[in-house]
């Protein structure tokens, strides 16, 4: 069961980055929850997360397999990563880009995580079951 940080908590960037790289291909399911929190902001600025795999962990997909909304503000913004249509990917990083508008420092500040957590076999049987009931 994959439980890790692609970004660890309370990290503080001005400027666009990668986070570590972490392994998936031991993964016992391929879809995971991800979970970005921003704890601290200055105002007028953006953050924009994206989660690109790679087969080796040196040549990278030019296009995210996922990506958070455009964040604004401080909160939490779950968002869910399926891979078991790309059985090629073996390990994933947490790539972000920081804006910043209007009056005082152009500078960007925000202070974030990105946390991932693999979806039990059984969670995904269960919502699978309540969705083809609904259906």
């Amino acid at each position: 069961m994959i439980e890790t940080f692609l970004v660890p908590e309370k990290t503080v960037v001005s400027a666009k980055g990668d986070g570590p790289t972490v392994a998936v291909s031991d993964a016992v399911n391929r879809v995971f929850l991800l979970t970005l929190e921003i704890t601290k902001i200055i105002e007028q600025e953006s953050l924009d997360v994206a989660l690109y795999g790679s087969a080796d962990g040196t040549t990278w997909d030019a296009k995210a397999v996922v990506a958070f909304p455009q964040k604004f503000y401080r909160g939490e913004t779950p968002l869910l990563l399926d891979l078991t249509a790309h059985p090629e990917i073996k390990v994933v990083r947490a790539h972000w880009e920081v804006a910043r508008w209007g009056r005082g420092t152009e500078t960007p500040m925000f202070e974030f995580g990105v946390r991932m957590k693999e979806v039990p076999a059984e969670v995904l049987r269960q919502a699978a079951a309540e969705a083809k009931a609904l259906a």
